[in-house]
């Protein structure tokens, strides 16, 4: 019989993704465009003004079926320690991301696609967040729903 260890509150869930999402540096992206097969990859982010924001090439599939379908899935962590949030995201060209985002990106990833015609950025707006790292904590792993903190 497996034990898992007790299960956190939503408070400490929470906590915990929020520290998650200052400190990792990768994603894996989820993507369709409803015209062909589902786009699974992993971006780097930087999380700033309550938003993951990522960049890839304008022609990758990620950003034309985020052009198409706003809506996607972004995870984070292994198996036993998982943050899932559904979000809606946005292609904006490399020259129109705003400066204090721009900045966050360079300084946390250590490299700057501003103004490279070929990148897009991708923020993605948090709209459901789930969280948890064994079954005890599935029931209620819902910390966010309709882009609103229920904890």
């Amino acid at each position: 019989m497996t034990s898992y260890p007790p299960a956190r509150d939503a408070g400490q869930r929470k906590h915990d993704a929020l520290k998650r999402l200052e400190t990792d540096e990768d994603a894996w992206v989820s993507s369709a465009s409803g015209e062909g097969p589902p786009c699974l990859v992993p971006l780097s982010f930087v999380w700033h003004d309550e938003q993951l924001v990522m960049a890839t090439k304008g022609t990758n599939p990620t950003a034309r079926n985020l052009r198409a379908q706003a809506a996607c899935w972004v995870a984070l962590g292994p198996t036993r320690d998982v943050v899932l949030i559904e979000s809606t995201a946005e292609v904006i060209a490399s020259d129109a991301l705003p400066d204090d985002a721009g900045e966050a990106f360079v300084k946390k990833l250590g490299w700057d696609p501003r103004g490279r015609g070929a990148w897009v950025f991708l923020a993605f707006r948090p709209r459901r967040v789930l969280v948890w790292r064994e079954e005890n904590e599935l029931a209620d792993r819902e910390l966010m729903r309709d882009g609103k903190w229920r904890v």
